[in-house]
């Protein structure tokens, strides 16, 4: 069995403890992140998660957990199409 399908079989959750600790299960792949964004693509689509001093504290890649410490402004899931704007505005911000 391969990383890919093991992490398909797990449910994707969110639990946020006061706005500081983060934790996300079921995440497939991180794309993108700093210390005021996180990119992460789930099972469920592409999560984005702002903030500020965002630190990454966990990373299980075979279990698919992730746990950020900081503090959380927002979080959505993103479309495709819009994965792709974000990623680029964080491209244009690097090679500024």
């Amino acid at each position: 069995m391969d990383k890919e399908s093991t992490i398909s079989n797990y449910n994707h959750s969110i639990n946020l403890l006061e706005r500081k600790m983060l934790v996300i299960t079921g995440v497939k792949k991180i794309e993108n992140f700093d210390n005021h964004h996180f990119l992460l693509e789930t099972t469920m689509g592409f999560l984005n998660v702002k903030g500020e001093e965002l630190e990454l504290i966990k990373l299980d890649t075979l279990a698919g957990n992730v746990t950020i410490k900081g503090n959380i402004n927002s979080m959505d899931y993103l479309l495709e199409s819009n994965k792709k704007n974000s990623e680029d505005s964080i491209f244009s911000r690097l090679f500024k």
